[in-house]
């Protein structure tokens, strides 16, 4: 009976190693946010998504990585692991067996509620997490048009955002593979860098290299804008490709991911900067100072202001990042 049952304590522990294993070493995500992952997502799903109140946005914390799905619950019906004697035996040798149950009992009991615990914090954390996947995006009847826009703006060019969104994207996924993020300082705002800057870091003390490669973004559509708590919003729509994976630094072996599947990214970006902002003209100039030391700078040549080291940001004056939204993933094979 004891090496009946430390058989299956053992069986038990290495299920749950396999298990719950891989999703510990995924927690380290995948592209700049951790928007893409080991499974397909896209839909409607009222629940997921990097937006207020949810993981990577202005005013809430970075919780986990990608997501996880698939695969059969544990619980307590069926025929289960509760077969367990506890505090009970019909052996001659009913005082070892018993307590050898009782102790294998609660081991196996343990190890389910993790599993459980586990998958229902992923359902809730993660935006592709089961078959409702997918962030939501933002409901177009809040949206106005950007026709109206010049109204507010008459310098406002939505090519010129375009091509300038086209072009953090690329360089926020470089960034990740370079595991260093500091020159988009001022395109975020102050909340949303430092959930990025996290993931970097968790990324560094892990040893790990997130590579991003590949990288072709395939339309910037400005959906449209509203104003809410004393700024202006303006919703954007970004389809990309990339390639994208996790490799040992010290190695250099792939850990997880793939380096030639093609992952088709569909995004929504929530800008915002402060109502009554306007687009400085092309060629205009205008003078800006250190908030900190009143340094006259260029935001545009570094993220800190080079006389006191104080990180700047657009976020007064520009466009600013202030959410982002993972809407869905398509996976292709090479």
């Amino acid at each position: 009976m004891k090496r009946f049952g430390a058989v299956l304590l053992v069986l038990a522990l290495v299920l749950c190693v396999c298990l719950l294993g891989p999703r510990l070493l995924k927690k380290v995500g995948a592209d700049l946010g951790s928007f893409s992952g080991s499974s397909d997502y896209g839909g409607d799903s009222s629940s997921s998504g990097w937006d207020n109140g949810s993981s990577w946005d202005s005013g809430s914390s970075w919780d986990s990585g990608s997501g996880w799905d698939g695969g059969s619950s544990w619980d307590s019906g069926g025929n289960g692991f509760f077969f367990f004697p506890v505090g009970s035996s019909s052996s001659s040798d009913s005082g070892d067996s018993s307590g050898f149950g009782n102790l294998l009992f609660y081991v196996v009991l343990i190890i389910i509620l993790i599993m459980i615990f586990s998958r229902k914090n992923q359902h809730q954390a993660t935006p592709h997490a089961g078959t409702a996947a997918g962030a939501q995006q933002t409901p177009g009847s809040k949206l106005q048009p950007m026709s109206e826009y010049a109204q507010l703006d008459p310098n406002f060019s939505e090519s010129d955002l375009v091509k300038k969104l086209s072009n953090i994207y690329v360089q926020m996924q470089n960034g990740c593979t370079a595991r260093n993020i500091e020159s988009l300082r001022p395109y975020f705002t102050d909340a949303l860098y430092q959930q990025f800057d996290r993931q970097i870091k968790s990324l560094i003390a892990s040893h790990r290299i997130n590579r991003v490669d590949r990288i072709a973004v395939l339309d910037v559509v400005l959906r449209g804008w509203f104003q809410e708590g004393g700024d202006d919003h303006l919703v954007a729509l970004l389809k990309t490709r990339i390639t994208d994976y996790i490799v040992d630094e010290d190695t250099g072996k792939v850990i997880s991911g793939s380096d030639t599947a093609e992952k088709f990214m569909t995004y929504e970006w929530d800008l915002s900067r402060p109502t009554g902002t306007v687009t400085e003209q092309a060629g205009e100039v205008t003078e800006r100072h250190c908030p900190n030391c009143g340094a006259p700078l260029s935001v545009n040549e570094s993220a800190k202001c080079p006389y006191c080291d104080t990180v700047l940001t657009f976020q007064d004056h520009d466009w600013t990042i202030y959410a982002v939204k993972g809407i869905a993933q398509r996976t292709v094979q090479s």
